[in-house]
């Protein structure tokens, strides 16, 4: 490798030394002429200032819900189909096209056997599971609240992604023997074991006694994405195994004597303190609350959904008293939903930007008229175009960067305030800060392009004549 000769390297180091000292002596300059008019200065800036700032917020806002969206659709599982049966519908007589009546058909509701169904029938579902969800009272040590037994099957925790805090799972022997035993969340665990291993003890649920075979981990999801994408808040929550739950809880596809003594001494009247949940309970004729579908190749969500949704229609007599829901698709559309939104709230920020460019360029053209001497004495000690030119452009650049610097801290500020006081997620990240400083430098270089070329171009004799 031929090495580089000094005499040739001289030139490039001495043209560089010139160039920082002009950068250098320009910036000086712009310095001291921005600091002359601290008021001005400041005023010309704030456009810069609130759309940077907009912008920091924006992209803050976006992030986090780009954040949001990731973490729950982890907490869905890939590629789930939900299955949720409709509790109260229409009862009566329906019209047909041919206006004649027929009376409504019999389904037998959203079962286990659908479930297995489900699974076996269709290759393209990897697993599937089930779950019954009962409201109960959690009793321990004199101590009482109301929670939920929720009855799983053995693939639930992994096809729901739940993972465990503290001691196992289910077995199959607890499957094939409807053994009582739970898996707790943690909030039944900071409630009811406070300073004790909740793992092998026992807590009552009802009438029931269950002994703690584990402890579910915390996973952070606000009411409204669980409520909105059917994700179940573990925290109060205890599970059992399904047939557990069939066995000694609750199976809505058998009648009991009980049910039949309890249906014989309801009337037709309302009862006031009878809450919607136990209302809806009583017309509750599914056995399941809920099947997932897992699907094993994502591009076959919408197929198998298709094919799911017309094998219940058969399965329940073409009685529709099910729902079938993909959150993924939910996800993505809301996803869309706020890429929209952001590019409104980007177009905004770009207008606040280019208004406040347009303030630099205005006060710039107005200085000119007032450092018109200036301008004159300076070409007339031999500053050339150039440097008249770098002057006014850095002084541009400095009014916009000051404020795109201001902006960032206020943008961070924004971000913070949002998140505290709407309860929205935002990140500010550092690729947001560099953004906008280079898009406030951007603004200062071509808004103040005009007026420093227009400054160059005066003639140094009529700048010095001028009054």
């Amino acid at each position: 490798m031929t090495a580089i000769p000094v005499e040739a390297i001289a030139p490039i180091r001495a043209r560089l030394r010139a160039l920082l000292a002009h950068v250098v002596f320009s910036s000086g300059i712009a310095a001291e002429a921005v600091a002359h008019n601290k008021l001005r200065a400041s005023l010309t800036s704030l456009g810069i200032l609130f759309g940077v700032a907009s912008v920091i917020a924006m992209l803050a806002i976006g992030n986090g819900a780009e954040q949001e969206i990731l973490a729950q659709m982890k907490l869905l599982g890939a590629n789930n189909i939900v299955v949720t049966p409709i509790v109260e519908q229409q009862e009566g007589k329906v019209e047909k096209d041919d206006g004649k009546k027929t009376t409504k058909r019999f389904s037998p509701g959203l079962s286990a056997l659908d479930a297995q169904a489900i699974r076996t029938a269709i290759p393209a579902v990897g697993a599937t599971s089930s779950e019954v969800v009962v409201n109960s009272v959690i009793t321990r040590e004199g101590h009482h609240r109301s929670g939920k037994v929720v009855g799983v099957d053995s693939s639930y925790f992994e096809v729901m992604n739940l993972k465990l805090a503290e001691g196992a799972g289910f077995g199959a022997y607890h499957y094939e023997k409807a053994i009582p035993v739970a898996v707790i969340g943690p909030g039944v665990k900071s409630r009811f074991f406070t300073t004790e291993n909740p793992i092998g003890h026992t807590i009552k649920l009802g009438s029931q006694w269950l002994t703690v075979v584990g402890v579910l981990g915390d996973r952070k999801v606000s009411s409204e994405s669980a409520k909105r994408l059917g994700i179940r808040d573990v925290d109060m929550d205890v599970y059992v195994p399904l047939s557990t739950m069939l066995l000694r809880f609750r199976n809505r596809s058998e009648v009991t004597q009980s049910d039949i003594e309890v249906a014989s001494k309801q009337d037709n009247s309302v009862d006031s303190t009878e809450t919607e949940d136990q209302r809806l309970e009583k017309k509750n004729y599914h056995q399941l609350d809920k099947v997932i579908v897992q699907v094993a190749h994502s591009a076959d969500v919408t197929a198998v959904a298709d094919v799911v949704r017309r094998m219940l229609q058969r399965r329940h007599n073409d009685v529709t008293d099910f729902e079938i829901s993909v959150p993924e698709l939910l996800l993505k559309q809301e996803q869309r939903t706020k890429t929209i939104l952001n590019i409104v709230l980007g177009a905004i920020a770009s207008i606040s930007l280019v208004v406040g460019g347009i303030g630099i360029m205005n006060i710039m053209l107005a200085s000119i008229l007032e450092r018109i001497k200036e301008i004159g004495v300076r070409r007339a000690m031999g500053a050339t175009q150039g440097e008249i030119q770098a002057q006014f452009l850095t002084e541009a650049v400095m009014i916009s960067v000051a404020g795109g610097v201001a902006g960032i801290i206020l943008g961070v500020v924004f971000a913070a305030a949002i998140e505290r006081l709407a309860h929205i997620s935002t990140i500010v990240s550092a690729l947001s800060v560099v953004l906008a400083f280079g898009v406030s430098v951007a603004v200062g270089l071509v808004f103040g392009f005009v007026p420093a070329t227009n400054a160059a171009k005066q003639d140094p004799i009529v700048c010095l004549r001028y009054e």
